[in-house]
């Protein structure tokens, strides 16, 4: 069944580590972007009925989800996730999100730490997340994600396992777990390829250290229950995210709103990046028949429970990681090692389609 992603890219304060199109606007236009989002749906061809919801940010829950919410077909859904950052939520809110058909939330947490907080940005503290938790719970939402960044500045062996231990205190029932990226498309990424050492940059931890902070989550939420369903995602069983599923297995969905991407099963296509550009046109663009050979792999890899069929497209690649102990194969069903995560970019990078 197919999915929906809806993109809203406005927030109270852009954070350092952010390489997202998102980040704080006028007013007046986040009620044009608002408006086109609300227009874009009602002009949507529903090819088939959505089973899943994901609204991302930004900070979605700074609005009301209904807006958008009432224009997709197929209510009741299976699942309908808003992203929400810490301390943004209180029972009425989180109850009317349940009203609406709302039944998971993903909290923007990053850290538990109130330093490695402060130097990201962000405001809220672990007793904020313990908080925001308690309500939504009350209100009857127990599908709950917990995103950790692993490599902020001033993070440490100690501070990562205190982080850890929220998790399992809290009794989150999903975790994502991202490494930092360092890009240009941040502002501490801009800095730390500078070498400069604004925003903690000097205090980012090295590539093993963070290599190593990945696999102590690996063993601390797989001992509390969370096992790792996909590279960056932990879960208990029946707490998978679907909606993200789709992605990686390659099942439709559509994007709507700024840098949100669509795929019907054949053909990719993606929106305007910026909330300007695309509150001015909503149109598509670069639109492109998908690679279904390559995407089976550098996707469906990405998943613990691998994939089956023909290695054929890539077989020297594949014996080759096979044999250096990044892939291993059941019998049945090929699949990463837990070192090959840990270098799942150099094997990505094989299979991904080199543009002419």
């Amino acid at each position: 069944m197919a999915g929906v992603y809806i993109s809203y890219p406005f927030c109270a304060q852009k954070c350092t580590y952010c390489n997202f199109a998102s980040g704080v606007f006028p007013a007046d236009l986040r009620d044009r972007y608002t408006a086109s989002v609300i227009a874009e749906l009602r002009a949507a061809k529903w090819q088939w009925t959505p089973e899943t919801i994901y609204i991302g940010g930004g900070t979605p829950s700074q609005m009301d989800p209904r807006v958008f919410l009432d224009q997709i077909p197929g209510r009741p859904w299976r699942e309908v996730t808003i992203e929400a950052a810490p301390g943004t939520i209180d029972f009425e809110k989180a109850a009317a999100w349940r009203a609406a058909g709302i039944n998971r939330v993903s909290l923007g947490v990053q850290s538990f730490i109130t330093g490695e907080l402060a130097r990201t940005g962000r405001k809220h503290t672990a007793e904020t997340v313990a908080s925001d938790v308690a309500i939504l719970r009350r209100a009857g939402l127990e599908s709950i994600n917990i995103d950790l960044i692993a490599g902020l500045p001033g993070q440490t062996r100690e501070s990562w396992t205190e982080s850890l231990d929220w998790i399992e205190r809290i009794g989150a029932p999903h975790a994502s777990v991202y490494m930092l990226e360092v890009d240009e498309d941040s502002r501490l990424g801009r800095e730390i390829l500078a070498r400069g050492s604004r925003y903690g940059a000097g205090d980012v931890p090295d590539d093993d250290a963070i290599a190593e902070f990945y696999e102590i989550a690996v063993e601390r939420l797989t001992r509390a229950g969370l096992r790792r369903y996909e590279i960056s995602n932990f879960a208990r069983q029946g707490y998978q995210s679907a909606h993200n599923l789709k992605y990686w297995r390659r099942e439709p969905y559509l994007g709507f709103g700024a840098d949100a991407h669509s795929f019907d099963g054949e053909w990719r296509w993606r929106n305007a990046e910026s909330a300007a550009e695309y509150a001015a046109d909503s149109s598509p663009r670069d639109r492109a028949a998908a690679d279904a050979v390559s995407e089976r792999f550098f996707l469906g890899l990405r998943l613990a429970e691998g994939i089956e069929g023909d290695w054929a497209p890539f077989d020297d690649a594949i014996r080759r990681f096979l044999a250096e102990g990044l892939l291993e194969f059941d019998g049945r069903r090929l699949r990463l090692t837990s070192r090959g995560v840990l270098l799942s970019n150099e094997v990505f990078a094989e299979f991904v389609p080199v543009a002419p």
